[in-house]
C-alpha cells in the first residue's frame, strides 16, 4: 500500500466504516489508496494500521479526505458509497443566470417567480434532462456559460464565491452518485434562497421562500437507482448570501434535527421527520428525546405526535443535568460565556458557570465571577426611592423642581414619572456626543448638565418611552435626600442586611476580585468592549454584581425584608399614560411585569457594551432564574433573556400551560395580503413585511427572512419561532400598526410612512462614497454598487440605501436616514445622520 496521489494529485485511504457497501479488493486502486483505521483517519498521512487487516479489506469504503470514493476523474464530482451525515463538498456548478433581462425595469416579484420557475437550462436540454461534465461549455440565458468543478473547503457551498454576488440570479450544481443497489436515503438539504432539486429527472423537492441557509432545513426521502444517478440542485438568489449544503442523513442524525424541531416548536418539519419513520426515542445529547424536549417547550401537540407514532409517553427527568448539558453545549470552554442561577423558595437549584471570565488569562466563569448588570440597576433606584417615601423624606408625587429648582420643565415633571419613562425629558444615551465620552469619569452634576438643557421629546405623562436620564436624576435624587453616595445609600440599606456582599456601584479605580472582563463580538472577532466609566451611568445602569447576590436581592425584595407591600404594590404596577392608554411594555417602578405560558413574571433586563443581563422572578412559585453573560455585541445564540425563558421552561414545565398551537387559516383570502407589506417600527429595527406570490415575508434588521402564514383575519405566526402578528386598522380600514407577541410578551409597532425612492445618477454617488467618522461610535463607509449605494458601519452588518432626495438616503432596515453635505466646490464634506431623535455631524475622512 503506497502514499503515492493519484492523477489528480490527491491522496485516498480506506477507512473502516460500519453501515456501508461491501467492497471487493479488485475494485479498489491500490496504488492509489492508503490503509488508515477510522480513529487515525485526521492524522497524516503515512500512519499506517495494519490491525484486522483481512476485516478491513472486506469491510471498508474507499473514501478521500472530504469521506466519498471519487472516481479517478475526480474534476466529474462522481460520488461512489456516500457516507451519511458527510456533506457533500464536490461539484460541478453552472452560472449565474440572471433571472431578469438586461435592461429591464428592475421588477423582483416577477424576477424571483423566473428564476425560481422558469427552465434556464432549455437552450442546453433542459433541467430535468441534463447530465454535463467539467469544462462542457452550454448556452443559457444571457449568453455562453462553462461547467466548472467547486471544491468547498466548508460544508456549506458558497456560491458567491464561486459565481459572484448577484441578485435575483440562479446558480446550478450537479453531481452524480453511483449506487451498487436500489436504496432509499434521506436527504438533508439547507438553501439561501429558494431550491429545486431533480434526481434522474424526476423533481424531487422544492421550496419556493426566500431565507437563510441552515444545514438539514430541509429533510426529504430519495430513491436510488442502481448505477448511476444524475443529481441536479438550483439555487435562485434574491439578494444577499447565496449557497446551499447537501447531504444523505443517518438515523442519528436524523433524530437529532428532530429534537430540533421539538425543542423549537416547528410542528411542521417533526410531523415530516417522523412520518421518515427512524426510532423516536433516542435520547438527544442533553439526555432528553424529541418528545420531552416538546412536552418541556410547552409544545403538547408535537409531543402527542410524536407519541402516535410510537415515541415513549414523555416522563419526568433529571433537570439539573438536563440544563446543565444543554448550556454545555451552546457556549465555548474558550469564549465569553454565562453564569446562570435558579433558585425555589430560597433554596438554589442550579447555579453553574460556563465559558471565560477573562480570556488573558484564562480564567473560568463561575457563580461567584462579579458582572456589570446594566439596567437591573433601576429597580434598585426605584426600591431606593420607595423605601425614602416609607421613611417619610419625599413623595413619589414630589416635583423634580423641589430637588433641582433650575430643571427646564422641572415643575411639570414628578418623581413618578421618572420612575415609569414616562417624563418626556431626553435620554442621554440617544445623544450623538455619548459614545464619544463614555470611558472618561464624570460628576453627577456635570453630567445632569449635559442633558438638561435638551428638548423634551414629549410632554411629561404623554408617552412612554425608555429614559436613561430620568433614572440617572432619581440616583441624583436619593443622594440629595439621604445625604450619602448612592453606592453608600444602597450598601447600608439593602446590601449589607441582604448579605449582598458582592454587589456595589462599578467605579474605574477599585480593583475587583472575580471580576468578569466585557467582550465584544463582532463576526469572528472578540475584542474587549468599550470600557465604560460608570459615573456615567449613574443609577440607570452602575452596578455590578454576581448571580447569587441577585438571588438574595430577590428573596429580600419578595419576601417582605426591603419594602412594604404597600411599595411593592406601587413598584409592580404598569404605568397609565394621561391619556388612560397603557404602553406596550407594562413597566413600574424599575420592574417590568408580564407572563410566560400562564405564569406571572416580574423582571427586568440590562445591557451595555461588553454586559447583558437578565433576572426574572416567578412570583407565584418563589422562583428566581438570573442569567448573565460578558459580551455585547453577544456571542451568538447567548442572549440572557432567551436563556433565562428556556431554563425556566425545564425547571417549571409541569406548571405551565402549552404553548397555543397555531395552524395555517386556509380559509384566509390571499388578496388582503397586500394590505400588509410595509415598514413597522419595532423600537429603531424594522420589521420589513414583503409579499412573494401568495405568500406574506417578515425580515427584522439583521436577522434572515421567513415567511409567516395566517391563522385569521389578519393574523399571522412564524413557524420558525415561536412568534405572531397581528396587523391592526384604523376607523378607514387602513393598516396602521402591527402587535407582535413573543415570550409572553406583546407590543405595537407602528407602520412606518411609505418613502417615495428616487434615482440618483452614478456620478452623484461616487461623490457621497467614503469613510465617515462616527467619533466614538466607528466609522460608516459608504459605496456604490452598480447603482445601488450601500452603507456599513464598524462591526456591523453592510445595508443598503434608497435616495429620497439626491443628497438625502435613508435605511429600509432601521429608522434612520443621512444627508450628505457639500462645500461652496461641491466636495462632500460630512454626513449628517438621524435616528432615534438623535443627530449626528459625521466627518468624511477618506
Amino acid at each position: 500500500f503506497t502514499t503515492n496521489p493519484n492523477q489528480n494529485g490527491r491522496l485516498l485511504k480506506i477507512v473502516p466504516q460500519t453501515g456501508v457497501s461491501m467492497v471487493t479488493v479488485s475494485s479498489i486502486k491500490w496504488n492509489h489508496c492508503l490503509l488508515a483505521s477510522n480513529d487515525v483517519s485526521n492524522k497524516r498521512i503515512g500512519q499506517v494500521v495494519s490491525a484486522s487487516l483481512q476485516v478491513m479489506l472486506f469491510s471498508a469504503a474507499c473514501v478521500c479526505h472530504s469521506c466519498y470514493l471519487h472516481r479517478a476523474t475526480a474534476a466529474d464530482a462522481i460520488y461512489s458509497s456516500v457516507l451519511p451525515d458527510k456533506h457533500m463538498k464536490e461539484w460541478l456548478v453552472l452560472g449565474p443566470i440572471s433571472a431578469q433581462d438586461d435592461g429591464a425595469t428592475p421588477d423582483p416579484a416577477n424576477a424571483r417567480k423566473t428564476g425560481f420557475e422558469m427552465d434556464l437550462l432549455d437552450k442546453a436540454g433542459g433541467e430535468a434532462k441534463v447530465d454535463p461534465e467539467a469544462d462542457e461549455a452550454v448556452l443559457v440565458r444571457g449568453g455562453e456559460r462553462k461547467w466548472r468543478l467547486l471544491e468547498s473547503e466548508t460544508e456549506e457551498i458558497d456560491l458567491i464565491k464561486a459565481l459572484g454576488k448577484h441578485e435575483f440570479a440562479v446558480g446550478y450544481a450537479a453531481a452524480t452518485i453511483e449506487s451498487s443497489d436500489e436504496e432509499s436515503r434521506l436527504v438533508g438539504l439547507g438553501s439561501d434562497d429558494a431550491v429545486r432539486v431533480w434526481l434522474n429527472g424526476e423533481l424531487v423537492h422544492q421550496h419556493s421562500a426566500p431565507r437563510a441557509l441552515v444545514a438539514d432545513q430541509d429533510v426529504f426521502s430519495v430513491k436510488l437507482k442502481e448505477g448511476k444517478n444524475r443529481l441536479l440542485i438550483k439555487v435562485a438568489n434574491d439578494a444577499g448570501d447565496w449557497g446551499f449544503s447537501f447531504r444523505f442523513l443517518s438515523s442519528n442524525l436524523l433524530a437529532k434535527r428532530l429534537f430540533q424541531a421539538a425543542f423549537t416548536g416547528d410542528s411542521e418539519t417533526a410531523a415530516k421527520l417522523a412520518a421518515l419513520g427512524g426510532d423516536l426515542n433516542i435520547e438527544s445529547p442533553e439526555g432528553i428525546t424529541a418528545a420531552q424536549a416538546a412536552k418541556v417547550r410547552g409544545y403538547d401537540h408535537i409531543a402527542e405526535l410524536l407519541v402516535s407514532k410510537g415515541a415513549a409517553t414523555p416522563e419526568p427527568f433529571d433537570t439539573s443535568v438536563v440544563v446543565s448539558k444543554m448550556l454545555e453545549k451552546m457556549t465555548e470552554k474558550d469564549a465569553p460565556g454565562i453564569a446562570v442561577l435558579v433558585a425555589r423558595d430560597g433554596k438554589v437549584l442550579f447555579s453553574r458557570g460556563y465559558g471565560m471570565a477573562d480570556l488573558s488569562h484564562d480564567v473560568p466563569i463561575t457563580t461567584t465571577t462579579k458582572f456589570r448588570i446594566g439596567s437591573i440597576t433601576k429597580q434598585f433606584a426605584g426600591a431606593a426611592i420607595l423605601k425614602l417615601q416609607e421613611d417619610g423624606k419625599l413623595n413619589v408625587t414630589d416635583k423634580l423642581s423641589k430637588f433641582f429648582p433650575d430643571y427646564p420643565r422641572g415643575d411639570e415633571v414628578t418623581l413618578h414619572h421618572l420612575l415609569t419613562h414616562s417624563s418626556g425629558i431626553k435620554s442621554f444615551t440617544s445623544k450623538s456626543d455619548f459614545y464619544s465620552t463614555v470611558a472618561s469619569s464624570v460628576t453627577t452634576q456635570e453630567m445632569i448638565d449635559s442633558f438638561k438643557k435638551d428638548a423634551f421629546d414629549f410632554n411629561p405623562g404623554e408617552k412612554f418611552s425608555y429614559n436613561n436620564s430620568g433614572y440617572f436624576l432619581l440616583g441624583a435624587v436619593v443622594e440629595k435626600v439621604s445625604g450619602q453616595s448612592f453606592n453608600d445609600y444602597l450598601r447600608d440599606t439593602f446590601f449589607e442586611p441582604l448579605g449582598m456582599h458582592d454587589t456595589g456601584v462599578h467605579t474605574g479605580t477599585a480593583l475587583l476580585k472575580h471580576e468578569a472582563t466585557g467582550y465584544s463580538i463582532e463576526g469572528d472577532k472578540t475584542t474587549k468592549a468599550i470600557n465604560w466609566d460608570m459615573s456615567r451611568a449613574g443609577a440607570a445602569g452602575s452596578l455590578y454584581s454576581t448571580v447569587e447576590d441577585l438571588m438574595r436581592w430577590n428573596e429580600g425584595i419578595f419576601n417582605g425584608k426591603v419594602l412594604s407591600e404597600e411599595s411593592l404594590k406601587a413598584a409592580f404596577t404598569p404605568v397609565t399614560l394621561s391619556s388612560g392608554e397603557e404602553p406596550p411594555m407594562k413597566y413600574g417602578y424599575g420592574w417590568m411585569t408580564g407572563e410566560q405560558r400562564g405564569l406571572k413574571t416580574i423582571s427586568h433586563s440590562g445591557g451595555l457594551n461588553g454586559w447583558l443581563s437578565h433576572l426574572t422572578r416567578y412570583p407565584d412559585q418563589n422562583t428566581t432564574v438570573v442569567v448573565f453573560h460578558n459580551a455585547f455585541p453577544n456571542v451568538p445564540g447567548l442572549e440572557p433573556g432567551s436563556i433565562a425563558e428556556i431554563v425556566a421552561d425545564f425547571f417549571l414545565w409541569q406548571e405551565m400551560k402549552p404553548r397555543p398551537k397555531y395552524e395555517v387559516d386556509e380559509s384566509v383570502d390571499p388578496t388582503t395580503f397586500a394590505a400588509y407589506v410595509g415598514r413597522y417600527d419595532y423600537f429603531g429595527a424594522v420589521m420589513d413585511v414583503t409579499l412573494e406570490g401568495s405568500q406574506l415575508t417578515g425580515q427584522l434588521t439583521g436577522q434572515p427572512r421567513f415567511p409567516i402564514f395566517p391563522f385569521g383575519p389578519n393574523q399571522f405566526f412564524w413557524k420558525a419561532v415561536d412568534a405572531q402578528i397581528e396587523f391592526i386598522k384604523d376607523d378607514s380600514g387602513q393598516i396602521v400598526s402591527a402587535r407582535h407577541t413573543q415570550g409572553g410578551q406583546s407590543f405595537v409597532a407602528k407602520r412606518l410612512p411609505d418613502e417615495k425612492i428616487i434615482a440618483v445618477d452614478e456620478a452623484t454617488l461616487d461623490r457621497y462614497a467614503g469613510k465617515y467618522e462616527y467619533k466614538g461610535l466607528g466609522v460608516m463607509t459608504i459605496r456604490r454598487d452598480g447603482k445601488k449605494m450601500l452603507a456599513q458601519m464598524t462591526g456591523q452588518p453592510e445595508f443598503e440605501l434608497f435616495a429620497k432626495a439626491t443628497d438625502t438616503f435613508f435605511w429600509k432596515a432601521v429608522v434612520a436616514e443621512i444627508k450628505f453635505v457639500a462645500n461652496d466646490e461641491g466636495k462632500v464634506e460630512k454626513a449628517i445622520h438621524t435616528q432615534g431623535g438623535a443627530t449626528i455631524d459625521a466627518k468624511k475622512i477618506e
